[in-house]
Formats: C-alpha cells, structure tokens, sequence
C-alpha cells in the first residue's frame, strides 16, 4: 500500500491517540491535564513559553497534542483531552451547540497571509481582491494546502469556495497531510504558495524563501478560543484544572505575555491578545 502523507499523519495521529486514551483510562484523577490544540500555538513557540509558567505558576502539569483544529475537536468529543485551544471558529460552534464544550474564552488573534515566491509568478502581489488571489492561484501558481481538517484548512477551503472555485478540479494543488511549520518547508522547496497563519510563518521566517504576497483583508482574521472538555457528557475530565488553565490564558499578565510574545525578536507582534480590559 502507497503510503501518502495525508494517509501517514492520519496513522500517526490515529497512534498518538490510541495512546492517549488507554493512558486516560487509568490515569489518577490529579494527573497531567491533556491540551490539545493547533499546530500553529507549538510551530511558533508560544507553547514552549506558557506551558512551564502555567506548570510552575499553577502546579498542574500539561500534556500537550498539537494536531489540526478539527482534530482537537473530534478529541473533545470523545473526552481524549480535558481543554483544547483552537481556532475554527465554525466548527467550534457546532461543538459548543452538541455540548461537548464549556466555558469557552476568546484568547488572541493574527491573522493569515498568502506566502509564496518572491517573484511571484502567479502574479498576486498586485492584486487587492482575495477572490482574484484564488482565482490566480487556481491557473497561474503551484498551491499546497495542509490539507488535514485543521483551521488553516478550514479557512483555505472557504477561500476557494467564495472564490467559486472547486480546489478538487486544481491540477497544481498538492495536500501535506502535515502541520504548518512543515506545509511552509514543503512549499519552499516547490516554489509554491500556500496559506499560513502570520504566527508560524514569522518565526520560521529566517529558513524560508517565501514572502508575504497578500494579506489585510478581513476574510483572513484568525481567531483563538480555549474551551474546556465538558464533563457532564465525560466524567474523566478534570474540570477544575482546565478551568485552571482557562484563567491563565486569560490572566492580564499572560494576556500581556501573548502580546509581547517574539515582538522585540521580529518587530511585530505574532499575537495580539483579546482578553485584556478595554
């Protein structure tokens, strides 16, 4: 059987969570609350500084799984994580409405740019429509997407189709199967164009060729919310320690941490937080 990448990160990450849930089934009730979460929050380092300040500040340890957005989901519903942090919001709904989550915050906000090139050869970086960047992209430009349900896929998918374009009939169009820092890698030794979230793609800046060749427009805001797990429908969630956590994230002081998170390091701010008082 050919393995392809999206069929090897769909056995991999079926693994990572087979291992997750046998080590909930006996795990003690005060023992490491399990994040999941995006690629992007771990691809741009934010995890590796909030994760120890909230094991050393708050006493509870974390087990993070970075995988796609609507990984992360799929692994709420089933109880296999106590709090995820995501950003799909469409899909978060239909979520919250099932009740598989509760006490959902908003957290911060980028947003995604179109990468490629930096001759552009698809011509976008002139345009000023997102639809006419599609449109390019679909005829002019080799594009890969990550192409595994995550939020960036999400919101690649609804490009295309306000777009009205169907990315199935787009010969040029390659799918990872992968997370962000990797689609980036794969992008640039194609001389592709793909769709990031700013987040990742300035902190990988320096090992990439591609450029920001459009970006601003209001389709492309990109927006995180943490929730946690609701126990009502899985008694093995630790409530008060993902609510716990829930704090943290929106704590002004780690509210600011987000804001100032690499800022000096690239002179922009990677996140900008939503939780600080007006």
């Amino acid at each position: 059987m050919l393995l392809t990448p999206r069929l090897l990160l769909t056995l991999v990450t079926s693994l990572v969570l087979a291992a997750t849930v046998h080590a909930r089934a006996g795990r003690p009730a005060q023992s490491a609350i399990i994040l999941a979460t995006t690629t992007s929050t771990q691809d741009s380092g934010l995890l590796d500084v909030l994760v120890p300040r909230f094991e050393k500040e708050r006493g509870i340890a974390i087990k993070v799984i970075a995988v796609g957005s609507g990984a992360a989901l799929r692994m709420a519903a089933r109880g296999d994580a106590d709090v995820i942090l995501v950003h799909a919001p469409a899909a978060e709904r239909r979520y919250v409405e099932a009740g598989d989550l509760v006490d959902g915050r908003a957290v911060m906000h980028n947003d995604f740019v179109i990468t490629g090139p930096g001759d552009d050869p698809a011509g976008i970086r002139a345009l000023t429509s997102v639809n006419d960047v599609m449109r390019a992209l679909a005829t002019r430009g080799a594009f890969v997407s990550r192409g595994d349900d995550s939020g960036t896929h999400s919101q690649e998918l609804a490009l295309w189709a306000a777009a009205r374009i169907d990315p199935r009939s787009i010969q040029r169009r390659e799918e990872t199967g992968q997370g962000m820092g990797a689609t980036l890698s794969i992008a640039d030794q194609r001389r592709a164009y793909t769709l990031t979230d700013r987040g990742t793609y300035l902190s990988l800046r320096r090992r990439l060729k591609l450029a920001i060749l459009f970006q601003g427009d209001a389709s492309l805001r990109n927006l995180y919310h943490v929730y946690a797990v609701n126990p009502a429908k899985n008694p093995r969630i630790q409530r008060d320690a993902a609510r716990t956590f829930i704090d943290f994230l929106v704590s002004p002081p780690i509210q600011q941490a987000i804001a100032d998170f690499k800022r000096a390091e690239y002179g922009e701010s990677l996140f900008f937080p939503d939780a600080l008082p007006q």
